[in-house]
């Protein structure tokens, strides 16, 4: 009997350490949602671009005019700011920090720069990540 307790207890702890990721795979994870949503955002196709967002009313985006609250407001935001192809540009990032919070969280510190034919813009952000369902979305976003 001890024999097969011992047996299921190693199975269980087996699974469990096999179903955890490791940080580097959770931020490699992480940097493939912000590669999609650069190559989504030079194809002009914010809702691709937005696939990276929780879609949740809960979303929380704060840029210059203040917090927008939920995924469909923050879509409608921006697609108001960035109306064509020659306001949305070429993305590019440059990524100064991935740190941990939790198992499920992270934070994300860069830089964003956009070609654009109206003007090429530049500015910063910080992204709070976590793992809903077994994907890495973006909980909120502060941009500037």
């Amino acid at each position: 009997m001890k024999k097969y307790i011992l047996v299921i207890c190693t199975l269980i702890l087996s699974h469990a350490s096999f179903s955890q990721t490791t940080e580097q795979e959770d931020k490699e994870a992480i940097m493939a949602v912000l590669k999609a949503q650069r190559l989504a955002w030079s194809e002009n196709n914010i809702e691709a671009f937005m696939e990276g967002y929780w879609k949740s009313d809960s979303l929380k985006f704060y840029g210059s005019n203040g917090v927008t609250y939920g995924w469909e407001n923050t879509l409608d935001r921006y697609k108001q700011a960035y109306p064509t192809p020659d306001h949305t540009g070429i993305l590019s990032f440059k990524i100064n920090d991935i740190s941990k919070i939790t198992d499920e969280a992270y934070y994300v510190m860069g830089e964003y720069h956009l070609k654009r034919t109206v003007g090429n813009a530049t500015g910063i952000f910080m992204i709070i990540f976590k793992r809903i369902e077994g994907e890495w979305k973006i909980i909120a976003d502060t941009s500037s």
